[in-house]
């Protein structure tokens, strides 16, 4: 990718790790960037629960969501497979799903489009868009590591939330920003939020 993405889809499944969902997005308010978004069902609840936004329902939590992170995004529900970005005619520049569960790594490894965001990994990987995917589980079984390796092998970036330690992060949000900051770079993004390497001092 030559530039950043003037449009993303950001897919949030029910995997834990809403923080780094919140925070890519924190991020993203401060480029041009059209945002849509989908969480999954599963998404809602634990995005609800682990930013303890104190409230439940689909239309209440994305709202409180778009509030948190800063930005104004258009909201698509999972069954909404006539979204604009379920077509490769109209697909947006790049897709990220963060967190990923590895439930969705394996529908869109194998194709089975059962939800929008599935629908959009698939989608990305036919027409050969930026794919982003952020798993968050462990340990990993050979059965994650199968399909890990398939969506990779056809073209999507997978960015593991695993963060660094060489630039001694002293907080939660520290380490956050390290994953973030990838997430940001794997998609086109400068990012600010995480100073890179340079080297140790002799």
């Amino acid at each position: 990718m030559t530039q950043p993405p003037a449009s993303l889809f950001v897919g949030i499944t029910g995997a834990s790790g809403a923080c780094y969902a919140l925070r890519v997005l924190q991020a993203l308010g401060d480029h041009s960037c059209e945002l849509s978004l989908c969480l999954s069902d599963a998404g809602v609840a634990v995005v609800a629960h682990e930013l303890e936004l104190g409230v439940s329902g689909r239309a209440e939590v994305e709202a409180a969501l778009a509030a948190a992170a800063g930005v104004e995004a258009r909201f698509y529900g999972p069954d909404e497979i006539g979204a604009p970005m379920a077509s490769g005619s109209n697909f947006p520049d790049a897709a990220v799903v963060c967190p990923c569960s590895l439930s969705s790594v394996a529908h869109i490894a194998l194709g089975t489009s059962r939800t929008l965001i599935h629908r959009v990994g698939d989608v990305a990987l036919k027409e050969g868009r930026p794919l982003v995917l952020v798993p968050r589980e462990t340990p990993l079984s050979e059965v994650h590591l199968a399909r890990l390796l398939e969506v990779r092998r056809a073209g999507a970036v997978v960015v593991p939330p695993m963060p660094g330690f060489y630039g001694l992060p002293r907080t939660l949000d520290d380490v956050v920003d390290f994953v973030a900051g990838k997430v940001l770079q794997a998609l086109g993004f400068e990012q600010r939020l995480a100073p890179p390497w340079r080297g140790e001092r002799s």
